[in-house]
């Protein structure tokens, strides 16, 4: 089946990439209309997975990632739109340069050909990977989670149903008919027909697809976020910031997860007792127990746990250095920030964090390709290579060189 659906999808995006701007952002906002049309479908189709969720007693945070609302399927349209918006990567002229050899270089910007991802929990992450595979000239092979398959398939039908008006093929965008296992290992393997992975979700799909993948991976595990308040830090933004971090949603990758309070900051009591206050559980050192006697005991795990819940790890840090040495030891290289007055400081911290996103005076929930004025994003990368934090258009693409020069041949 995998391969069958991975050289179907290899002939469409060939089809893709040939398509002009114009053509594609038609084709997206006719999606949009359409997953606004499908809209008491979706919803029906997502009851049915929130009453199978609360069944099997997912807990709050995973419910939250899965319930849709009129609300949330107007984002998600809303985001399609954007995305027709965005300037079209494709064909974009990088840089050209003229060696003395007689060739004239370019470096184009071309799709990726044939994206495979695989998501848990999130019915909106089906029309954003298919958004932005469609802007970014790829076609996509999607995977969703059990816990949201009615949602993910009533959302891919309103693609197809915009797709069958165009002359593209219908199979730019595929989903996984079914929720066999092994059909994932076969994606996984499937070098040659599928040209990368991305997986959206819990810390054991992530580590299956990056232990198990034959086919390059494009992933973050974890978001273990830190938010750090120097002693120059403005209470009252601290205390803004570190309530909206933690509390806005709390089982999103960008929520923080771990505070480290300078020993020097004038009202640590005010931002503990925020969040306790707020239905934060804090777990934390002595030194902060001490300030409020509702907190509780950290343990080893705490500091690298992505709790994605109400519940965030404190510490007191003697000085920058300090915190920068916990953050190197716990940090998941996902976003980490500085609440802090003195630039020089902030600087430091900026530089000095090898993240993917490193904030100064703002929350860690930013940490999303929307806020970053993206458009939409298909996951925040980790790594080292190709993409780091949201992913968008940009990359999903690679590039090519084209050579070009008057009869040049080479002595």
């Amino acid at each position: 089946m995998i391969k069958n659906m991975a050289q179907e999808a290899k002939r469409a995006s060939q089809q893709l990439s040939m398509l002009p701007s114009d053509e594609k952002n038609q084709i997206l906002q006719e999606i949009a209309m359409s997953v606004r049309a499908a809209e008491a479908n979706i919803l029906q189709a997502n009851e049915k997975d929130m009453i199978a969720a609360r069944n099997r007693g997912l807990d709050d945070a995973l419910l939250d990632r899965l319930c849709l609302n009129h609300k949330r399927i107007i984002a998600i349209a809303d985001t399609i739109d954007r995305v027709a918006q965005l300037p079209d990567p494709v064909g974009q002229i990088i840089d050209v340069s003229y060696p003395p050899n007689g060739l004239k270089l370019s470096r184009v910007r071309i799709a990726i050909g044939v994206l495979a991802i695989i998501y848990e929990s999130r019915p909106n992450v089906t029309a954003d990977a298919a958004a932005l595979a469609i802007k970014s000239g790829n076609a996509a092979i999607l995977r969703g989670g059990s816990e949201a398959v009615h949602s993910n398939h009533a959302i891919y039908d309103a693609f197809v149903k915009a797709i069958s008006k165009s002359k593209l093929s219908p199979n730019i965008v595929q989903i996984i008919p079914n929720q066999d296992r092994t059909l994932v290992g076969d994606m996984l393997r499937a070098q040659g027909l599928i040209d990368m992975i991305i997986p959206r979700g819990g810390k054991s799909l992530v580590q299956r697809v990056q232990d198990e993948a034959r086919v390059p991976v494009l992933a973050h595990l974890d978001g273990i976020c830190h938010i750090y308040v120097h002693a120059s830090a403005n209470p009252k933004m601290a205390r803004d910031i570190v309530l909206n971090a933690k509390m806005r949603r709390t089982g999103i990758c960008g929520a923080m997860e771990t505070l480290l309070i300078d020993q020097n900051y004038p009202e640590p009591a005010q931002l503990i007792g925020a969040l306790i206050d707020a239905g934060c559980e804090v777990r934390c050192d002595d030194m902060i127990m001490e300030l409020d006697n509702r907190s509780v005991s950290a343990s080893n795990e705490d500091w690298d746990t992505e709790y994605l819940d109400a519940i965030v790890s404190a510490c007191i840090v003697s000085d920058m250095d300090h915190a920068l040495h916990h953050i190197v030891q716990h940090s998941s290289g996902h976003t980490d920030a500085i609440i802090a007055d003195d630039e020089k400081a902030a600087e430091t911290f900026l530089r000095c964090v090898d993240s993917a996103i490193v904030m100064h005076n703002s929350s860690t929930q930013f940490a999303d390709g929307g806020e970053f004025g993206l458009g939409a994003e298909i996951g925040i990368a980790t790594g080292r290579l190709h993409a780091r934090g949201p992913v968008a258009l940009e990359g999903l693409t690679t590039y090519k060189w084209i050579a070009r020069s008057d009869g040049a041949v080479r002595a």
